[in-house]
């Protein structure tokens, strides 16, 4: 107990921090519930009730109901279907249970306005995740095992061992309840676990102290790589006023080792190491596409463009259309008016030259206006590649059409002669744009 407290003075837990506490039902996390409960803590606990192994799955909720009851605590309990969920996002069923998992979790804190997520992860918990990183491939990212803190999430167990959580669960005699996949080699951390470790320190006694340390010196290490990515990352990326980051070109090509340098600035967008290796085979391809969960990377002529979201695709459910409202007024007696009155968000066209009702759309291929103050007509491309459009403003880009789909404004820029307001205007539609 006495090491347990030290250890949550050091991560900032005492009596009065609210928390939550995850628990399954399992050895560790019952572990520590009894720990917290008999240090006094503040803390809800969560359950998650993944529906994987029929009775057994309601059997463990059923236990730590009876476990919050026992001990006057809040519970918070979640259903999933983590198959169907897994299935529908392609993960496998062990990263669905766990984006689901801290999802609650997460939700739940914040609801509460508790302070921390307190996890039972373990030092053997943090060697196993090592090993499943190094055959997965990793970067050095992944290499320090599982952090004590990270963000709201805390695991004051990771200084003791299983063994010494089975120790403490014989010596207070605690009930908890037994997951039988723990037994099955189906899953590779049970594999690295059953085969793999047992192996390591039958060659090595001070095997788990020595990747204690060996861990502590690789989070260090991230550190520093950390603070130089940053640094580079901020040499080479640019902002625009969309919120998009741009890297150019040569920049990317002069990256030393290249591979690795970029993997790593394009990790916080979700990229993962694959799809950086099409990233870099694909340079020379002008307009080539990549989606993370989180952003949309395109490929431009002398940079790549980075959106925080996939609205920047066109024909998606996210890609949001600017609203505008229509009225009509007489013309005024000096039509020089009309120049002062037009800006980002309204436009004028003689009403009876305009084919209602209007609608707003993006631009497709062989898209054609006739530019107001201009003769003859042009291609919407080379307007875009004159006005020196990014492949994503080009997407972007919303058009006012009528309804024979004949672009009458470029909105926000320029509007199309063959409905303009002319000297011989009766009366003339304002259009305006609502939300952008």
């Amino acid at each position: 107990m006495s090491r347990f407290l030290l250890r949550c003075r050091q991560l900032n837990i005492t009596s009065s921090t609210p928390l939550l506490l995850a628990v399954s039902g399992g050895r560790d996390s019952v572990a520590l519930e009894h720990l917290c409960h008999h240090a006094g803590f503040n803390y809800h606990i969560a359950h998650c009730n993944f529906h994987l192994r029929g009775d057994d799955s309601d059997r463990d909720e059923r236990f730590v109901r009876d476990l919050a009851q026992q001990h006057g605590r809040q519970i918070h309990v979640a259903q999933f279907d983590t198959q169907q969920y897994a299935a529908d996002n392609s993960l496998s069923i062990e990263e669905a249970a766990r984006n689901l998992r801290y999802a609650f979790f997460e939700q739940i804190r914040q609801k509460e306005k508790l302070d921390y997520i307190v996890v039972a992860h373990h030092r053997d918990d943090a060697i196993e995740t090592f090993f499943i990183n190094l055959l997965r491939g990793t970067g050095i990212a992944g290499l320090h095992g599982i952090r004590d803190i990270n963000g709201h999430i805390v695991r004051p167990l990771l200084i003791f061992s299983r063994q010494e959580i089975d120790d403490y669960i014989r010596q207070h005699n605690l009930a908890y309840v037994e997951d039988a996949t723990n037994a099955s080699d189906q899953y590779r951390r049970n594999q690295i676990r059953h085969q793999l470790l047992p192996l390591l320190r039958q060659m090595s006694p001070a095997f788990d102290n020595t990747m204690q340390r060996t861990m502590s010196h690789l989070a260090d290490v991230e550190t520093i790589y950390k603070e130089t990515i940053d640094c580079l990352r901020s040499q080479i990326e640019s902002h625009n006023v969309n919120g998009d980051i741009n890297i150019s070109l040569s920049d990317i090509h002069s990256l030393e080792p290249q591979s690795t340098l970029l993997f790593d600035i394009l990790r916080p967008y979700g990229f993962n190491a694959a799809q950086v290796t099409d990233i870099l085979a694909s340079l020379s391809n002008v307009g080539s596409q990549f989606l993370s969960p989180t952003h949309i990377l395109i490929i431009d002529r002398e940079k790549i463009i980075i959106s925080p979201s996939a609205e920047g695709l066109p024909d998606t459910k996210n890609n949001q259309l600017p609203t505008f409202t229509t009225q009509t007024i007489p013309p005024p007696a000096d039509l020089a008016l009309i120049r002062q009155w037009t800006d980002d968000t309204h436009a004028y066209f003689d009403a009876d030259r305009v084919k209602m009702p209007l609608r707003i759309r993006h631009w497709k291929e062989g898209d054609r206006f006739y530019p107001f103050g201009m003769k003859g007509s042009q291609l919407l491309s080379d307007y875009f590649s004159d006005h020196k459009y990014s492949l994503l403003d080009k997407q972007r880009q919303p058009l006012l059409v009528d309804a024979n789909d004949q672009i009458m404004w470029i909105v926000g820029h320029r509007t199309d002669r063959r409905t303009a307001v002319t000297a011989t205007t009766q009366k003339m539609i304002e259009v305006s744009i609502t939300t952008l």
